[in-house]
This record gives structure tokens, sequence and C-alpha cells, in this order.
């Protein structure tokens, strides 16, 4: 079984196309493929299809559960793909119910256009008790759920309120946590507890929403440098809520799974 090892600002993924594949992705192999002791380790799979010629991304989480998008994920997705001359020339990549549109930079940075943001609970703050303590967060979609929370010390905080607010009553089906602090004009420093996963070097679809929770409720210009440990991202906030991400991608390795591995995959089932 053939695959490829990437990372886009330290969010690192392997990728497998479906068409070679020895047999169809499951929750239980993509949990096994991202164990970092007796699989490959990653923070997921992003496995790769083809409809009518079009590509579609889907994103198996570390913990098996499929994402609905993944910023960092599509851009690994599209300089995979412009390698070898498969991307289309319109940039389409399907991901989930969307169709996502993305372009090389001559810089070799990749250019997403993410979609419009959305405030499903309103432009507005809202407040969980975690712990006995309030905790006010927005509430922001990016086809995937977000709360955004403004903290002073977003390092200290992302793994240990994260996990609570991902898993609260508030989201039945738990949501992805982001950590911000302004750091000048146009800029953020973010710490992102990931569903499914926990705390990521990076999140493509996470710097989005605390870009656009802090262009519409803190008044911060477009474009946003966002600072993740990975790396920075590029955000623009269009007035419509219209998000355009650029970042990088770059392969780590390519590999061959051994026996070993690949008959543990096959078990999995």
């Amino acid at each position: 079984m053939r695959f490829e090892k990437w990372q886009g600002t330290g969010n690192h993924h392997v990728v497998v196309e479906r068409d070679l594949l020895p047999f169809p992705m499951t929750a239980a192999r993509a949990v096994a493929m991202c164990d970092p002791h007796t699989g490959i380790g990653a923070d997921g799979v992003l496995e790769i299809s083809f409809e009518a010629g079009v590509p579609r991304m889907t994103v198996w989480n570390a913990d098996g559960s499929v994402a609905e998008n993944c910023g960092n994920g599509i851009r690994i997705v599209a300089a995979y793909l412009a390698r070898d001359g498969r991307l289309p020339d319109d940039g389409t990549v399907l991901t989930g119910p969307e169709t996502t549109r993305v372009a090389m930079r001559a810089d070799g940075r990749v250019e997403v256009r993410m979609g419009a943001a959305r405030f499903p609970s309103g432009e507005r703050e809202q407040e969980l008790t975690i712990a006995g303590a309030p905790v006010r967060f927005t509430e922001v979609s990016m086809g995937n759920p977000h709360a955004v929370i403004t903290h002073r010390d977003p390092a200290a905080a992302v793994g240990v309120v994260g996990p609570e607010v991902e898993t609260a009553g508030r989201f039945p089906d738990r949501t992805n946590v982001e950590f911000i602090r302004t750091d000048a004009p146009g800029e953020l420093t973010l710490r992102v507890w990931e569903r499914g996963v926990g705390e990521t070097q990076a999140c493509g679809t996470g710097a989005c929403a605390a870009a656009a929770a802090a262009v519409r409720l803190g008044g911060m210009a477009s474009p946003v440098t966002v600072h993740l440990p990975g790396g920075d991202l590029v955000i623009d906030v269009a007035g419509d809520l219209q998000v355009t991400m650029t970042g990088p991608a770059e392969p780590v390795y390519a590999g061959e799974a051994s026996g070993s591995l690949l008959e543990r995959l096959t078990r999995a089932g």
C-alpha cells in the first residue's frame, strides 16, 4: 500500500488514493494509520477519489470520525494533485457537500477559496459554564463547527479548556475550539483544539473562523495573519464573509506499508 506523508503549517496527514488502496477506508483503519506508535502517525488521513474526473477529498480524523472539511488538508491535496498535473484547470476539489476552488501561487503556497463564514447563532458572543466558570465564545461555521474564544494566553488554555468545550452539551456533534489573542493590527495568535484529534500545530478552517470572528466582532482589518505553532496563514475576509486562505503545503516522505502494518490494517476492518 503506497502512501505519502504531508504537512501544512505543522498539521500532518497521510495521503492515500482510494483506487490504489487494497481495501476500503474505514474508521478503524484511519485510527490504525494515524497511531504514532504502531502506524504511520498523523493528525488524519486524506483520502483522494475522483468523481467524473473531479477530485474529492475525504478527511478521516485520528479518532476515525469524518470531518466536513479541512483547511490544511485541502492545501495538501491541491499541491499533491498539482505536482502530477491532476489538479483541474479551474481548481475544483470536492469537500463533503461543498465545492472548493484552489489555486497554486508562484511562491509555492496554495490559495483556497473557503466559501462564506457563517455565524449560526448570530454575530455575538455566547456563554458556556465549564468547571463552574463562565467561558465566552463565538460560534462560527466554515462548513464545520468552531467555537472561537478570546484568551490572553491561548497556549495555556487550549489543552485545559479545549476538550471541555469540544464535548459540551451545547455542541451535540462536538466542535473545534480556537483560542485567539490579538497581537497587532491584522495579526492573531491562535491555538486550536481540533474535534476528534486534540491539540494540533495548525487548523486551516480554525484560522478562517478565528479571522472571521476577529473581523466582524473585533473590528480587525482584513487580511489577517494568523500565527500558529506550525507557521502562519493569511486569511482574507471579504465584506460578504467570503473567506480566502493562503498557506503552505509540503511533502514529508512517501512510503509503502510494511507487510505487518498492512496485515493490521486489513484486520482492523
